[in-house]
């Protein structure tokens, strides 16, 4: 007869040490800081804000680099272009048949209730 996890009443587990033989379970994570973990914590060089000044790019650059960075895109196919600009239509032409009948029912509802 094997154990499950849920039939274990003893609080033990495995050796991955989740759970003491009391039963009491180890918090991780951040939620199993205590404050001063946090507090002592020593600062490295990343907690510090970037100074982005330092490194701006003048226009010029940045057109370039906007160029190099359009030369790494993957550009659709024409027929993959057709295909999205079909489909974006239809479902443009959906949409607004929708919107359209919902707007014309809700008016015909109102006119009902509201009949002079």
């Amino acid at each position: 007869m094997s154990q499950d996890r849920d039939d274990d009443t003893s609080g033990a587990r495995g050796s991955d040490g989740a759970a003491g033989p009391t039963g009491a379970a180890v918090p991780t994570g951040k939620a199993g800081r205590s404050d001063t973990t946090v507090a002592n914590r020593v600062r490295t060089d990343a907690d510090t804000a970037e100074d982005t000044r330092a490194n701006r790019a003048n226009p010029f650059q940045y057109i370039g680099q906007v160029i190099e960075e359009l030369r790494k895109v993957i550009w659709p196919t024409r027929n993959q272009m057709v295909t999205y600009t079909i489909v974006v239509f239809l479902f443009l032409i959906f949409m607004t048949a929708l919107v359209s009948g919902v707007d014309f029912g809700a008016g015909k509802l109102v006119e009902l209730v509201f009949d002079r």
